[in-house]
């Protein structure tokens, strides 16, 4: 019997509709790197861009547990002597791209390099509940029911 190993051919794309609403953000980051990156599937093969295609709704709504809204911090730096900049998670999801922690948390969970930048490309991530990406009919993913700890529990 010899190994599967997937080319462009055999490999099937499908799209995957997921609501952050309430979601735990590195276990969404997880569960989306993992679906992105095809591990979800039999014919995983690891140099192939084998995994689905996933779209993010309500990233503004998205749960950071502990204090890491107030302190989780995204730093860059613009090349100059003393350049450092950075911006906290909190001011990021109240800001005019939200969306953009997500991606952070997905981005570092992918390999790096060119099939890593090709994967990431498969992630439409979206800050309020509407996405144009109706006509691909993604089939909705309710990460609530993979786990309890998945979800932002209710104050009692």
């Amino acid at each position: 019997m010899k190994t599967f190993t997937a080319t462009p051919s055999t490999i099937e794309k499908k799209w995957v509709l997921i609501d952050a609403q309430d979601a735990v953000l590195g276990r969404l980051a997880v569960i989306v790197a993992d679906i992105l990156r095809g591990k979800h599937k039999t014919t995983f093969t690891p140099h192939m861009d084998c995994g689905d295609h996933v779209v993010i709704v309500n990233a503004e709504k998205v749960h950071l547990t502990g204090k890491k809204r107030q302190q989780k911090a995204y730093w860059r730096h613009t090349g100059f002597p003393g350049g450092l900049k950075y911006t906290y998670a909190g001011k990021t999801l109240e800001g005019k791209h939200p969306e953009r922690v997500i991606t952070a948390a997905v981005k570092r969970m992918i390999p790096a390099g060119v099939l890593g930048r090709q994967i990431l490309g498969n992630l439409k991530i979206y800050g309020g509940p509407n996405h144009p990406h109706e006509g691909q009919q993604p089939q909705p993913l309710d990460i609530a029911k993979m786990s309890v700890k998945n979800v932002k529990r209710a104050s009692a």
